[in-house]
């Protein structure tokens, strides 16, 4: 997340240093971000080589995400993003908007799960902590490596509710109709791994998903729904619907492209498996979520026209 912010700031300085501030020129956004993307792989390149990596995979990978992070920044400063935004229709804005409320609101059970589970497995933490006899400053450090991995939690947690789970290493599954792990590392955020399957009252998980992709329906159908009393006209079921039915694509790529980003290889051997996979949670991340908006937007419709139904 700290390089990407960099990154993205990187996107932003190349765009005013070309002139480009302000000036809706596509071409002079894809410049800047084509120029930090190019910086910053040879700076990957550079670091693979005593580093013992590859440089041309390492190369291309800080290409890649150097590209697209600067892109982001160079688009709100050239004022492209806003352009793009004006001329898009309403349904696809309003799709987009509802899709990543709902991706958000997934991360934020997630991260609430995760904090749960590590908060109910605190003893074996702290035995995790103590037993690298490493002193006050040492344990501090420790514990604050793990605090750095809390994003990555709360996705691998986001991707446990929705169901594809996620892998601690070779031939492991974590979700919430199975539980299969080996031999972990000793590291704390891991004290918050389940158990088993789901069962009683732990099956509420399950409709965790569900009920975000009906929130993020129902703000959309309120928002909608004012507007249209401020203009005193009625919402066509087409213009709530599609935007709905669009929410789950934008949520699920974005999850999913998540997903993907906070696994991988940790090293080789056992743990080269690591994370959820990132299209498996951006299949169902978008299902889930459609249905959960097209459900949630379609029920706030109904009852608030019943609610004016005269009696």
């Amino acid at each position: 997340m700290l390089v990407v912010w960099r990154l993205t700031r990187a996107g932003v300085h190349a765009s005013r240093a070309i002139g480009a501030r302000g000036g809706r020129s596509p071409r002079q956004a894809f410049t800047a971000a084509g120029a930090v993307g190019t910086g910053y792989a040879l700076l990957g390149a550079l670091a693979a080589v005593p580093a013992g990596a590859s440089p041309v995979r390492a190369g291309a990978t800080f290409a890649l995400v150097g590209a697209l992070a600067a892109l982001a920044g160079a688009l709100r400063t050239t004022r492209v993003a806003r352009m793009l935004a004006a001329r898009a229709t309403a349904p696809l804005r309003d799709g987009v908007r509802t899709g990543l409320v709902a991706a958000l609101l997934m991360l934020g059970a997630g991260a609430g799960a995760a904090g749960l589970a590590v908060a109910t497995g605190g003893g074996d933490a702290a035995d995790m902590i103590g037993a690298y006899r490493t002193g006050v400053a040492g344990q501090a450090g420790i514990t604050l490596v793990s605090l750095a991995y809390a994003p990555n939690a709360a996705i691998w947690a986001a991707s446990y509710l929705l169901g594809p789970g996620f892998a601690v290493g070779v031939d492991t599954a974590v979700r919430t109709s199975e539980v299969s792990v080996g031999a972990l590392p000793a590291v704390p955020l891991l004290a918050g791994l389940p158990s088993g399957p789901v069962d009683g009252y732990g099956a509420g998980l399950l409709a965790v998903p569900v009920l975000a992709g009906m929130a993020a329906g129902w703000l959309l159908a309120r928002r909608l729904l004012r507007i249209a009393a401020e203009d005193r006209a009625e919402v066509a079921w087409p213009a709530l619907l599609v935007p709905a039915a669009l929410a789950g694509p934008v949520a699920g790529l974005l999850l999913g492209g998540l997903a993907a980003a906070s696994g991988g290889p940790l090293g080789g051997g056992r743990l080269a498996e690591i994370g959820p996979v990132g299209w498996q949670v951006a299949g169902v991340a978008t299902a889930v979520v459609a249905a959960g908006a097209l459900l949630g937007a379609a029920a706030t419709r109904t009852l608030r026209a019943k609610g004016r139904a005269p009696s």
